[in-house]
């Protein structure tokens, strides 16, 4: 059974740091693509950020271009964000994702809240 647990969010002020994690089970985790969606209320859910295979390969939103980093590390079977800069904006519930295929996304994680104050 495939299971991605997100972790790490938070109530913080504009301009704080958060480093979510995702950690992958049940998948042979150096085979999947990764990637960060968000879910503002009563919006639609939207990219975040994406990660290859080796972590060698980052795609960002322009939104948080700049302000975010994705990584992994395929040793502990986890992907994180790193975010910096933080605006109310960003205020969403984040998930993380998995797929063999970049762009597909198989697997989904329950999510985790981030709640920026400003």
């Amino acid at each position: 059974q495939v299971q991605l647990v997100e972790s790490g969010g938070g109530l913080v002020q504009a301009g704080a740091s958060l480093r979510l994690s995702c950690a992958a089970s049940g998948l042979t985790f150096s085979l999947y693509h990764m990637g960060w969606f968000r879910q503002a209320p009563g919006k639609e859910r939207e990219f975040v950020a994406r990660i290859n295979l080796s972590g060698l390969s980052t795609n960002y939103a322009d939104s948080v271009k700049g302000r975010f980093t994705t990584s992994r590390d395929n040793a502990k079977n986890t992907v994180y964000l790193q975010m910096n800069g933080l605006k109310p904006e960003d205020t969403a519930d984040y998930y993380c994702a998995a797929g063999v295929q970049a762009g597909v996304n198989r697997y989904w994680g329950q999510g985790t809240q981030v709640t920026v104050s400003s």
